[in-house]
């Protein structure tokens, strides 16, 4: 009689196969999240004109300073981390909800762009990353610097 090995229960693991197979069921215009053992992923639109692609990220909660924006072989990385705040001290929390560690996000965005008028712009926890178009083959600038709005 041969003996089952059971594997350890990971929610997380869990949590992203019920996802996937809801999501085959279910038409989606976007793509579920995956849940993250590592922090949390912002949402964000990328949308095009005739002129630019522009990237609009909600960063809820997170510093200028704690953002980091980069653009390398066609990829546009919007990276950073949200720190908790809490005060732990003489306080029961009945629920969190809120979410906080490190995240990444990461867009294809063809390589058409005037690297050097790439802009991001951080306001009311929104970060906005304008991408010019230009002629293709262009090298691409590695990194972009984030003002404040």
């Amino acid at each position: 009689m041969t003996q089952m090995i059971k594997k350890p229960f990971d929610p997380i693991a869990e949590m992203n196969d019920m996802l996937q197979r809801f999501s085959q069921l279910m038409p989606f215009s976007g793509q579920l999240p995956a849940f993250s053992k590592e922090g949390w992923s912002p949402t964000a639109d990328l949308s095009e004109t005739p002129e630019a692609f522009e990237v609009h990220a909600e960063l809820p909660g997170v510093k200028l300073e704690d953002v980091r924006v980069g653009f390398e072989d066609g990829m546009l990385t919007v990276s950073g981390e949200k720190k908790t705040e809490r005060e732990e001290k003489h306080k029961r929390f009945h629920r969190v909800e809120r979410s906080a560690g490190s995240f990444s996000r990461s867009f294809y965005i063809p390589n058409v762009l005037d690297d050097g008028k790439v802009t991001a712009l951080f306001k009311d926890g929104v970060l906005t990353v304008k991408l010019p178009k230009q002629q293709p083959g262009l090298p691409a600038k590695k990194t972009v610097d984030v003002k404040a709005g």
